[in-house]
C-alpha cells in the first residue's frame, strides 16, 4: 500500500500586532491544530524549527503551485538536517 502525503499549507503574515517575532511577508508552514482553530489560532513552524500559536487573523491562507510546495519542503528538509 502507498503511503498517504499531507498537503503542506503555507500561511502569509499579513499582521504581527503583538506578535512582533512574527515577520510580515513571511511564508510560515502551518501545523494542523483543530483546537486551536476552534479558538481562532493557527499553528506556525518559526525559524527555530518548533511551533507556535498565533492569532489566525495574522496570517492569509495560500495555495501553491506544486512546483513551489515541492522547492518549500526540500528547504525544510534541509533545515531539520542541519
Amino acid at each position: 500500500m502507498a503511503a498517504v502525503r499531507k498537503k503542506k499549507r503555507y500561511l502569509l503574515c499579513i499582521h504581527n500586532t503583538g506578535c512582533e517575532d512574527l515577520e510580515l511577508r513571511k511564508l510560515y508552514e502551518q501545523i494542523p491544530d483543530r483546537r486551536a482553530a476552534r479558538e481562532a489560532y493557527v499553528r506556525v513552524i518559526d525559524e527555530s524549527g518548533e511551533d507556535y500559536l498565533y492569532p489566525a487573523a495574522n496570517f492569509a491562507a495560500l495555495r501553491l503551485p506544486l512546483d513551489v510546495q515541492r522547492a518549500l519542503a526540500r528547504r525544510s528538509r534541509k533545515r531539520s538536517a542541519a
